[in-house]
């Protein structure tokens, strides 16, 4: 949610779900809705049906008597299939293998090095992994601050660069990485204002501004295989997808087939073009499809016009809609075609999606293994992985990371990461390429480096040994 100030953002972070924030909308009877909507979606046999019945019979009416007009309703086409919600397999055989909370000690990682970034909560942190140049910077998002750093070998940190927004009452939830055409490292970000900066790390200056949400931004992602598009998780319901080389927005994703509430995360996929996740307030997991729109991403790199004179097209169903969560979904990622999702139910969710290319909206999912993390019930609590997927950390609202070893079954936990000064909630973890270092921005506006602890040799003996 974006609040006016960075006090009540806090408060309702804090906050369990259910307590962080009044209804959005008035409640309604329901009575009264079921049946207005029972009504409206009669098929047309059961309304013809209802009219005979409201009307006289021909041997009660006078011969004299005007005869009454019987009005016969539209034929509604019924909803199609991808409205509907999906939910896991249950039965023999359907069961989940689950992690021991017991850590493997596979890889030891120790505290090197705690850095204030301010006063204000730090919402975000991420690696660059577009780059292999890069692949040792970090960017991190607090306030109205964006920052860029590097990890020295050392343990420590490096500020690079430090960018602060005009409007001083802008909180930054998000941060990501693109590029230009020509390589240049891009930084983009976006908060309460729903306003998307980018800003070119080369130049340092401001490169696009993006407008078109009509809330807060609580996600931004870059497409790893075409890294000048973007799309943009928002209050507003809506994911938009945009092109950041020319400023255009290409696509709209909301509506019929949208979430209900607001989106908190999105995610594309490493190897499909055209598909992303996307997660929200809802209670869902949506899969969405850009295949039959891409001649538009296409056109959007050749567009001459102004911007604003852009055919930008509306995409209102998904491929799958997965209500596999009881309550607010605030991270997903892809894994291979797998989706890892995360609810404020102190658990991370491995699930398969099958899905019917020809039917969209059928199929089913299977949840295949998950991941406990204790003291996680609160939201916009974020998971990152390396770049292999290899391992996941996650934080908690005690300031303990819990790092997962992603492809095993079950899931074994490599190592618990805690350290006594570490007091506050844990907003988003970055793992560096190879999960050698991992870390983590905290509400009380930290930055925690953990490196893994090189492990023993056996010594050498000497001559006076021998």
């Amino acid at each position: 949610m974006g609040p006016t100030s960075r006090n009540q953002k806090s408060s309702q972070k804090d906050a369990a779900p259910n307590e962080a924030k009044p209804p959005r909308y008035p409640q309604r009877n329901r009575s009264i809705t079921a049946s207005a909507s029972a009504s409206a979606f009669a098929s047309p046999a059961v309304a013809n049906s209802r009219v005979a019945k409201e009307r006289p019979s021909s041997s009660t009416a006078g011969e004299g008597e005007p005869q009454e007009t019987v009005l016969k309703l539209p034929s509604i086409p019924t909803l199609p299939a991808r409205m509907a919600k999906l939910v896991p397999l249950e039965g023999l055989g359907c069961e989940a293998a689950v992690g021991s909370l017991t850590p493997s000690r596979e890889r030891e990682y120790k505290v090197t090095n705690k850095h204030t970034e301010g006063r204000r909560p730090v919402y975000a942190i991420v690696f660059n992994f577009l780059d292999v140049r890069y692949y040792d910077i970090f960017a991190t998002a607090c306030g109205p601050r964006l920052s860029t750093y590097c990890c020295l070998m050392n343990g420590k940190f490096a500020l690079l660069q430090s960018y602060l927004d005009d409007d001083m009452n802008e909180s930054f939830f998000t941060v990501s990485w693109a590029c230009d055409i020509d390589g240049n490292p891009l930084l983009v970000a976006a908060g309460s204002t729903g306003i998307i900066r980018v800003i070119n790390c080369a130049t340092e200056k401001i490169y696009k501004s993006l407008v078109g949400h009509g809330g807060s931004v609580n996600e931004i992602k870059s497409q790893p295989l075409n890294p000048s598009l973007i799309i943009s998780a928002s209050k507003d319901e809506s994911i938009k997808l945009w092109n950041v080389q020319t400023g255009i927005l290409i696509l709209v994703f909301g509506g019929v087939g949208g979430h209900r509430h607001e989106v908190l995360g999105v995610d594309f996929h490493t190897s499909d073009i055209y598909r992303f996740l996307s997660c929200g307030m809802d209670n869902t997991v949506r899969i969405w499809s850009m295949k039959e729109f891409w001649e538009y991403v296409e056109k959007s790199y050749s567009w001459t016009d102004a911007t604003s004179k852009f055919p930008t097209k509306f995409v209102q169903f998904p491929v799958l809609c997965a209500e596999i969560h009881s309550n607010y979904v605030d991270c997903t990622k892809w894994l291979g075609d797998f989706v890892l999702s995360k609810s404020v139910e102190n658990e991370i969710l491995l699930w398969e999606p099958i899905t019917k290319e020809e039917n969209p909206g059928e199929g089913h999912i299977d949840v295949l293994q998950k991941y406990p993390v204790p003291e996680c019930n609160i939201w916009f609590m974020k998971f990152s992985c390396d770049f292999h997927h290899n391992q996941l950390a996650i934080g908690n609202r005690d300031g303990k990371v819990y790092v997962w070893k992603v492809q095993t079954s079950p899931p074994v936990l490599i190592a618990r990461l805690n350290n006594p000064q570490v007091k506050s909630a844990i907003r988003q973890t970055a793992v560096s390429f190879d999960g050698s270092t991992i870390l983590a921005c905290t509400e009380d506006g930290n930055i925690w480096r953990w490196d893994e602890v090189d492990h023993p040799t056996a010594p050498v003996p000497s001559k006076k040994q021998k």
